[in-house]
């Protein structure tokens, strides 16, 4: 038999290896959510978590699942809909809700909201008006340069230039509101 090979050591020459891509766990499967999808929603439960006094597992106060929704950006369209998520997420009347219900309410509005060409559109509205600071004008490279700076990037003008490249299809134009919903859906910001 063949003695094993060993693995040659890691050279301080080589990058690192890229890390993991975060695989989705069986209840983000089960509910149909990626891995950033559930990332989301831990994120949101977290911010309004607290200890259970009766499981290990962190829990939510009924009275803030409206909030957390809306951390999420799928808040409830209607009181009734909200009563309705609130029965679901904590049916015994409790006054909590664990991890395990509130994931599964947010999957669904998650799901809904990505299938609502209205709700979509207004997204699209809400993030084009950010690089035109509200103004009804098409985003230009002065509005790129801008946002960069806002978010403290520094990026070089060539790849802002490219950017307006891949939104107008070559130019180094403006790029308007579809153009802009064409970036976002192919970067898969929106469906």
């Amino acid at each position: 038999m063949a003695p094993k090979r060993k693995q040659p050591a890691a050279s301080s020459s080589k990058p690192a290896a890229a890390a993991p891509k975060k695989r989705a766990s069986k209840l983000a499967k089960d509910n149909d959510l990626s891995a950033a999808e559930e990332s989301e929603i831990q994120e949101a439960f977290a911010l309004f978590s607290v200890p259970s006094s009766t499981s290990k597992d962190p829990i939510i106060p009924t009275s803030d699942v409206r909030r957390a929704l809306i951390a999420l950006n799928a808040p409830p369209t209607s009181a009734a809909e909200l009563a309705e998520i609130t029965a679901t997420v904590d049916p015994d009347d409790s006054g909590s809700v664990t991890y395990e219900h509130f994931v599964a309410v947010a999957a669904l509005k998650l799901h809904a909201k990505h299938n609502d060409p209205e709700a979509m559109k207004e997204e699209v509205f809400k993030a084009y008006g950010l690089f035109t600071q509200g103004q009804e004008r098409e985003i230009g490279l002065n509005d790129l340069r801008r946002v960069a700076r806002e978010l403290r990037e520094e990026v070089p003008e060539n790849v802002l230039k490219d950017m307006l490249r891949e939104a107008t299809g070559g130019g180094v134009g403006t790029v308007g509101v579809e153009e802009f919903a064409g970036v976002m859906r192919r970067a898969g910001v929106f469906g």
